[in-house]
């Protein structure tokens, strides 16, 4: 199971985030070696709740760290992020643990898990740290070396811990500023990452003890001891000036770009993403499209970080943003991970993309010569979603060049009241190709419909009214539901070889659009509204659609309504634009 996927695992530190067949992340974990952690989930014996976690196992990806306690750090963002069903244990974990130092009314340190905390001027906080535990060992190391205020409340009296001497009495003596200053100081600077003075101080102890024969409690100090380097541990994906950020780098290697996103927020390494794509032109002006394309679709950050090769300036104006280029420090060894993380899913995935790059080329053309078509570049495909006999609505995907091109899917609400496969494809088809002919766009070369007979003649009656001459073939399906043959606009069955790479590439288009549609009218079920069909008018907003249905109770009698009623609850040229249309699906019913 994923042998071949295994075997392109690195063995570097990392996080990684096991998927469903429905693209859901089911469990977020971390490992020194990203490779023999997950070949132990595929190779090794399995049991209980594991067994039932790799069964669900779709496919799995992951984000390569420099450190073991970054790709901790990194886990904790990406189950924050995704609460995957399987990651029971930090189920109750709200936020982070940080060290939280407060001066007045007495310097106390203690552990706390708000992340949006207004810092007073004596309030500072440190972190967050790869676990509770050891920060607790910290907090509990720092009060055992310095006389800070442990006890809670204001007790009248001197406790316990100022006769052994770990608190300066707090409660009812008066202390000097200038030794609270001078540990203060200490602390902070500790807790920044200076531990040379901590180290000091807890050697001196443990010789000490040692020299008293305090044998086991030098032990214990040398155990504390070792918990420092746990605190400052370097954490490259945290940048303490807490600006939301993208860094972005990429590799190129065999006609390939593969560009990666590290997501930043408030200092922490949300996740990742990576795209890789063929060179088509200049790749620097390749990569800057990408870029900027990518950011009309997705949150834009206050920063992003760029290789320097990238026009900081021209990307900077384009996005109104700041891009900028480094050289070193934190945000550069950030750059150099971006680039590593590239570097990895361009040689992993490269093969297979090649090889399905290759197929998908090889079945387009073998569809193409089949039908006898000058061209196969664009194809649009057709599935009507009718469960329950409610809310029906249709689902158009486009491949291009045997690619999917989501940026041209589009959904249909359907305005019949009752289930009529065929007049429902008439209604879906007459809409998106009388606009496309209003708007002068780009035609298919080929239409797929997700059917038979019956729903070609309806594609046929649309074609010939439109009178447009483009392709027509239906998905036939055999008594178990699963297709079989194609079939064209003469009724004429095209076998196929069910071990082709055409038949495997008529099945995922076919999936792709039943997916697809099967989604949305989840989405308008769950809605139960009829509001939905009035979604396809221009200018008709929820607001307009909502006091429409008030009026006038139901879309029959909107449709029975006149022009002047409909203008005396929205605009006249929306009015007329709502009886045209309804009108128009009169039309097509008939």
């Amino acid at each position: 199971m994923f042998k071949n996927e295994l075997s392109l695992v690195p063995h570097l530190p990392g996080s990684y985030q096991m998927y469903d067949k429905n693209d859901i992340v089911i469990y977020v974990g971390k490992a020194k070696d990203l490779k023999n952690r997950l070949s132990s989930y595929f190779t090794g014996r399995v049991t209980g709740k594991t067994k039932k976690l790799v069964s669900e196992i779709a496919y799995f990806k992951y984000i390569v760290t420099s450190t073991e306690n970054e790709a901790f750090i990194l886990e904790l963002n990406l189950i924050k992020k995704y609460d995957p069903k399987y990651n029971i244990l930090l189920r109750d974990d709200k936020s982070y643990p940080y060290i939280e130092y407060i001066r007045k009314p007495y310097p106390r340190l203690k552990i706390v898990r708000y992340l949006n905390v207004k810092k007073a001027k004596d309030r500072r906080l440190f972190g967050p740290f790869p676990n509770q535990y050891a920060a607790r060992r910290i907090v509990n190391l720092i009060n055992r070396l310095y006389p800070l205020k442990k006890c809670e409340g204001n007790p009248k009296e001197v406790c316990l811990y100022y006769h052994i001497g770990e608190c300066l009495g707090f409660c009812s003596k008066e202390i000097n500023n200038s030794k609270i200053d001078e540990m203060e100081a200490e602390i902070i600077s500790f807790l920044r990452g200076n531990d040379t003075i901590i180290k000091d101080k807890i050697m001196e102890r443990i010789n000490y003890h040692s020299e008293q024969m305090n044998y086991e409690v030098a032990l214990d100090l040398k155990r504390e001891l070792d918990y420092i380097t746990i605190i400052l541990a370097r954490q490259k994906v945290e940048l303490t000036d807490l600006v939301d950020r993208d860094i972005i780098n990429y590799y190129i290697e065999n006609g390939y770009i593969s560009i990666n996103f590290f997501f930043i927020r408030h200092g922490k390494l949300l996740g990742n993403k990576n795209e890789i794509f063929p060179i088509m032109d200049e790749y620097i002006d390749e990569i800057e499209y990408f870029i900027g394309l990518f950011y009309t679709k997705n949150e834009l950050p206050a920063e992003i970080i760029i290789n320097d090769e990238l026009d900081a300036e021209v990307l900077s104006e384009a996005l109104n943003t700041k891009a900028i280029h480094v050289q070193k420090g934190k945000k550069k060894n950030l750059l150099e991970l971006a680039k590593t993380n590239a570097k990895i899913s361009l040689q992993n995935q490269f093969e297979t993309i090649h090889r399905d790059e290759q197929k998908t080329i090889e079945a387009n053309e073998e569809l193409r010569k089949l039908l006898n078509l000058d061209k196969l570049y664009r194809i649009d495909i057709f599935d009507n979603s009718n469960l329950f006999g409610e809310y029906s609505v249709s689902g158009m995907v486009v491949f291009k060049d045997g690619k999917p091109s989501k940026n041209d899917y589009r959904k249909f609400k359907i305005s019949l009241e009752k289930n009529d496969d065929y007049n429902t494809m008439k209604e879906v088809l007459y809409r998106r190709y009388y606009r496309m002919l209003m708007e002068k766009t780009e035609f298919p070369d080929l239409i797929i419909l997700d059917g038979g007979e019956n729903q070609i003649n309806a594609a046929k009656e649309i074609m010939e009214m439109l009178n447009l001459n483009i392709k027509l073939v239906g998905l036939k399906k055999n008594n178990k539901h699963r297709t079989d043959d194609l079939v064209d606009e003469n009724q004429e069955i095209i076998p196929i070889d069910k071990t082709s790479n055409l038949f495997h590439y008529l099945t995922r288009i076919q999936d792709e659009v039943h997916r697809f549609t099967i989604n949305y009218h989840r989405q308008i079920r769950s809605k139960g509204s009829i509001q939905s069909v009035l979604d396809n008018i221009e200018g008709l907003g929820e607001k307009r659609r909502k006091a429409l249905i008030k009026k006038f109770g139901s879309l029959k009698g909107i449709k029975a309504a006149t022009q002047e009623e409909l203008a005396d609850i929205i605009p006249e040229n929306i009015a007329i634009r709502l009886k045209e249309y309804l009108s128009s699906l009169d039309e097509i019913k008939k």
